[in-house]
């Protein structure tokens, strides 16, 4: 079983920059693909990036790409999601993902096993 904590949300202005990070236990980090997901109020969950096991590999979201970058740390366990040039729409609660299987889509939320109480992130304009 596999525990995500994120940290790091807040609320900044628009063209700030802020760092997300989730701190994993529980389980053998490195054997777990990991996924950043975001979601706004009635709104539904939306892929915002992925990272495979040994970091070498990663998927972005077409909103988010070269704005946003996956990142992990195998020996402290950790995942961070740097996130520049933020927008409004950028708005939304940030959760954290876990998934020890090989699947077609990393960008589907039904995918992960395994998913943080998520931070919130609010970017004023």
């Amino acid at each position: 079983q596999v525990q995500l904590v994120e940290s790091g949300g807040g609320l900044v202005q628009a063209g700030d920059s802020l760092r997300l990070s989730c701190a994993a236990s529980g389980g053998a980090f490195s054997s777990y693909a990991m996924g950043w997901f975001r979601q706004a109020p009635g709104k539904e969950a939306e892929f915002v990036a992925a990272i495979w096991w040994i970091g070498s590999v990663t998927s972005y979201a077409r909103s988010v790409k070269g704005r946003f970058t996956i990142s992990r740390d195998n020996a402290e366990n950790l995942v961070y999601l740097q996130m520049n040039s933020l927008k409004p729409e950028d708005t939304a609660v940030y959760y954290c993902a876990a998934t020890a299987r090989y699947l077609s889509d990393y960008g589907l939320p039904s995918g992960y096993d395994y998913w943080g109480q998520g931070t919130q992130v609010t970017v004023s304009s």
